[in-house]
């Protein structure tokens, strides 16, 4: 008989803790396979040289604050296999259901570049904001590789977690 095993992972975020509060937030997001796998660079003899393919994760980590209009960003940076970057969270947000938050409501942000709607509407939460910057990323990413020749991704751009 095969032997199964579960899957047990661990969540990294603090158990009830809520990410919609105002306050800073830094963050790391690693490429699929990351120990491996330099997407957005590479090291060469002690220094990091970047690839074109690291002003995709740049532009939108700028267009952040745009989006989501009680997100400002701070520091970042785009390291070959990974991203680290600091979220501050200027106001909470009011979502039907969880009350005790000040500041705007649940805001319908799924908009194209020219304001019209293409999507339900963003969450202005930590997992919200960070789950756009993933998807915009990937998306702009497979662009890349088939218009600009990147190095190919297997799967998943970005690991699961942050």
């Amino acid at each position: 008989m095969p032997r199964t095993y579960e899957h047990n992972r661990r969540s990294l975020r603090l158990k009830d803790y809520d990410y919609s509060v105002a306050g800073a937030h830094f963050v790391t997001i690693c490429t699929q396979g990351h120990v491996y796998v330099c997407l957005f660079g590479q090291a060469i003899e002690g220094r990091i040289e970047l690839s074109d393919a690291r002003e995709t994760v740049t532009k939108r980590w700028e267009k952040i604050p745009s989006k989501f209009p009680t997100i400002e960003i701070d520091s970042y940076v785009v390291m070959p296999n990974h991203f680290h970057g600091i979220l501050v969270i200027t106001k909470g947000w009011d979502a039907p259901g969880q009350g005790g938050h000040v500041g705007p409501p649940l805001q319908t942000l799924g908009c194209d570049e020219q304001g019209g709607h293409v999507g339900p509407p963003l969450r202005c939460d930590l997992p919200g904001v960070i789950q756009w910057f993933k998807t915009m990323t990937t998306n702009e990413y497979i662009r890349g590789v088939k218009q600009s020749g990147w190095p190919a991704f297997n799967g998943k751009l970005w690991q699961r977690t942050y």
